[in-house]
């Protein structure tokens, strides 16, 4: 049975209330015939991007609902996740009153866009293992909670969340539940964009730039129900992916062949680099990954870190993270680039 949502009981009041701002590409969609341009004050001539791009992606958005299963008016492209995630926040949460849920150690940008929005947050450390401790992350929600976010595959720790878990937070609680999946490519699980009819206050965040090579070009996805995704195209600016941007990523996305290719590649590099890592004398963990890194724990981060970028390898120190101290975090490379890694780690003494 499918969970209610009352969309105006979680959003801003004044979100809901908004009238957005129609651009004459809204007012104009033809995309066929010859046509005489002259109502979005343009530059007439003519440099194949003198003309604003479609403010709804509306050909970009069919390729990739086809891809990820779902409708159009289930999605929303935004420059990047964090554009994505940043509308979540202003859609939802009250500035100096409304708060949210993080898990520790997790994607930085949620912090910081709550610290941008004016946004309370409570803190619910991951376990040791770097899962979810569900009884605490339920019993911590107050009313003002508005959302909690996670992303699954995890970041920096590279784990999945157990799916009942998961499931745990989505039926314990009645606000918005973000699950970031930037790295759901490099599994075999299913996206948890496959519940969106069961649970109408899921959104389910994606992106371009991992799995399918495009970080250039800053393209983030979120699915969610139409109501909710009207919401957030509601507020989002009205050319908010470029002209450019869109059409590389069509030409992009319809390469499944490679796409394939690249991800079966890196997963098969990624289990070569833990087994090449567990000789290393200074490292003392390698943690599970279902993404394209591997977060290992040595004797001493900031001197391994700065070994390797001796040798011309730049890693990520997140020592800094919760239960990440002496931490590294290395992102798969190409298998020449994972050779030199390999090298450098084993010519480096304990």
């Amino acid at each position: 049975m499918a969970k209610t949502f009352d969309l105006s009981k979680w959003a801003r009041p004044e979100m809901m209330a908004l009238a957005p701002y129609t651009s004459a590409r809204d007012t104009f969609t033809a995309t066929e015939g010859e046509w005489t341009f002259l109502d979005a004050n343009e530059n007439p001539n003519a440099t194949n991007v003198n003309r604003y791009p479609d403010p709804n992606q509306t050909a970009l958005k069919k390729v990739i609902a086809n891809l990820r299963n779902c409708n159009t008016n289930q999605l929303l492209l935004g420059n990047g996740s964090d554009e994505v995630l940043d509308l979540i926040f202003r859609a939802f949460c009250i500035p100096y009153q409304d708060e949210i849920v993080i898990l520790p150690p997790t994607y930085g940008m949620y912090a910081v866009l709550a610290n941008i929005n004016s946004v309370g947050m409570i803190e619910v450390p991951l376990d040791n293992n770097f899962q979810l401790r569900t009884d605490n992350i339920l019993s911590s929600i107050t009313p003002k909670t508005k959302a909690l976010f996670f992303c699954s595959p995890n970041n920096p720790s590279g784990n999945l969340f157990s799916n009942a878990d998961i499931i745990r937070i989505l039926e314990g609680f009645d606000g918005v539940v973000v699950i970031d999946e930037a790295y759901i490519d490099f599994t075999d699980t299913p996206s948890w964009s496959t519940a969106l009819a069961q649970y109408p206050n899921l959104i389910v965040t994606q992106t371009l730039s991992k799995a399918y090579g495009l970080a250039g070009l800053r393209l983030g996805i979120a699915m969610a129900s139409p109501e909710i995704i009207s919401l957030l195209r509601s507020i989002k600016p009205p050319y908010n992916i470029n002209a450019l941007s869109q059409e590389r990523a069509i030409v992009e996305l319809s390469n499944t062949e490679k796409y394939t290719s690249q991800i079966n590649e890196i997963i098969e590099e990624r289990n070569r680099l833990k087994s090449a890592l567990t000789a290393v004398s200074w490292v003392e963990t390698i943690y599970p990954s279902d993404a394209n890194f591997l977060l290992i724990r040595v004797d001493d981060a900031q001197k391994r870190y700065r070994e390797l970028l001796a040798k011309n390898i730049v890693t990520r120190d997140r020592s800094t993270q919760e239960n990440c101290n002496n931490c590294i975090r290395i992102t798969v490379g190409t298998p020449q680039e994972n050779d030199q890694l390999i090298r450098a780690c084993k010519s480096i003494s304990i």
